[in-house]
């Protein structure tokens, strides 16, 4: 008679969860000197975000970018679609400044001006002035619901839904023009697309910075993953500093800490209270750590309050912290190839950028030929071409202007309007013909081109090249 084995516990399948359940995360609060530059640009980036879109520039909005008319208006200048290449100088511009700050100081985007930070930073301001201290809020957390626990967190979820409410109304104030955006709003008579933006940009901030927060650096951010390929040994990152910190472990201030063979480490974890993605600095650099350095501020409270020399964690480099050159060698070793190729490339297309901006025609001409003859004989024994020019008048001022051809000995150009005037970002059509003499022209096709220049500013001027057609 045998027997079924039976399973045993080594036998047993091993289950593995792919993602870690949250801890909900409840920092510290802290203060000091980074602490302080959090708070500054805090309120600068959102002073210029909720501020900008209200101002106002030549009777109409300083910033808006008014998709259904086409037309982006960044204080005196005004763009078009046709101006495209300007946002892919900047997006560029953006990109080299990134990689330039992140050789040189690691994550300073995300610790201080990144969006998810400040409105996370904000909310958490929220929390900590309705529930508490981190103490307190871990308590809140672990307690029954209550008419106490639901008054507190229904009125912190409605401030925070009010804030995110305002921030979604900015975003579609870009895009609509602000004021009437919020005539719309008081008169019941928001557009559906309008609507959609406002709440969608809402949620968002709302689930972001009240909810997912760290979850959005640590899984979302696809900057956490490649930041390292832009580090090197003598790059500025938050860094505990083993060589004076261990080992590690409490004592009192009395204590002398050399004699007992201890480091300036007290093992106290306020750099583990105080970070918002919940991480221990002392383990070295992880990705997750997102540059606020609010590990700093947080050691230097404890290291002077035990007496003990500030500096156990700072912004340091790899090669000072394994004693290849101290901290007075770091200015120095800023400048390194990396760091100047990105310094030189930035510099080179922002001058380039500037210098186009500077140097801008707020005009653009495109011709198009009449497809339903390419050419034909005038009554005189003449060649004519008849062509249609589409002007786009980019300035805000309006503009008179003039058309030449050249390209064939005595060339006429021929136009049934009177004059040709055009106001500030008006686009008009102008019928045109050009008139040779058939003896001057030494082929089947000859290219000849247009100049359309401003009367009242020799420096607006197009220059556009097309064919003409002999019979």
């Amino acid at each position: 008679m045998t027997h079924d084995k039976q399973p045993t516990s080594a036998d047993a399948p091993i289950e593995q969860q792919l993602y870690a359940i949250r801890q909900v995360i409840q920092p510290r609060a802290v203060h000091g000197v980074f602490a302080s530059w959090r708070i500054a640009l805090v309120l600068l980036t959102q002073a210029l975000y909720y501020g900008l879109p209200w101002l106002q520039w030549d009777n109409r909005q300083a910033i808006l970018f008014d998709l259904a008319a086409r037309k982006f208006y960044i204080f005196g200048l005004v763009f078009w679609p046709q101006d495209f290449i300007y946002l892919t100088g900047l997006l560029i511009l953006a990109a080299l400044s990134l990689f330039l700050f992140t050789a040189v100081a690691g994550r300073l985007w995300c610790g201080y001006a990144c969006p998810q930070t400040v409105y996370t930073e904000v909310f958490m301001w929220i929390e900590s002035w309705l529930e508490g201290d981190h103490v307190a809020r871990k308590k809140l957390d672990k307690s029954p619901w209550n008419v106490s626990k639901l008054k507190k967190r229904g009125l912190k979820h409605a401030v925070w839904f009010v804030i995110a409410l305002w921030t979604g109304f900015t975003f579609v104030g870009y895009f609509t023009p602000v004021q009437t955006l919020a005539a719309e709003i008081v008169g019941l008579s928001l557009g559906p697309w309008e609507s959609f933006w406002i709440l969608f940009y809402a949620f968002a901030t709302w689930g972001n910075a009240g909810f997912m927060r760290e979850q959005v650096c640590k899984y979302m951010c696809p900057y956490a993953r490649f930041q390292s390929v832009m580090f090197d040994s003598d790059t500025l990152t938050v860094t505990y500093d083993n060589s004076i910190g261990e080992p590690r472990g409490p004592r009192s201030k009395k204590t002398d800490y050399k004699a007992a063979g201890l480091g300036t480490c007290v093992d106290c974890n306020v750099c583990v209270q105080v970070c918002p993605t919940g991480i221990d600095i002392r383990n070295g650099l992880q990705y997750e750590c997102i540059g606020c350095a609010a590990c700093i501020d947080g050691c230097d409270q404890i290291m002077d309050k035990m007496g003990y020399p500030r500096g156990l964690i700072r912004y340091t480099t790899e090669n000072v912290v394994k004693g290849i050159y101290p901290d007075s060698g770091i200015l120095k070793h800023i400048l390194r190839p990396r760091t100047i190729i990105y310094t030189v490339l930035l510099a080179l297309i922002a001058g380039a950028f500037v210098y186009s901006l500077a140097t801008r025609v707020p005009l653009r001409v495109d011709v198009v030929r009449d497809r339903a003859a390419l050419s034909k004989e005038t009554d005189d024994g003449l060649i004519e071409n008849v062509y249609r020019l589409q002007l786009i008048n980019k300035d805000s001022q309006p503009h008179r202007y003039t058309i030449q051809a050249q390209g064939i000995v005595g060339l006429r150009v021929v136009t049934n309007m009177q004059e040709i005037a055009a106001d500030p970002l008006q686009t008009i059509d102008i019928p045109v013909s050009l008139i040779a003499d058939p003896v001057e022209l030494k082929a089947r096709s000859i290219t000849v081109e247009f100049t359309i220049q401003a009367t009242d500013n020799p420096r607006i001027k197009d220059e556009v090249a097309t064919k003409f057609f002999n019979r």
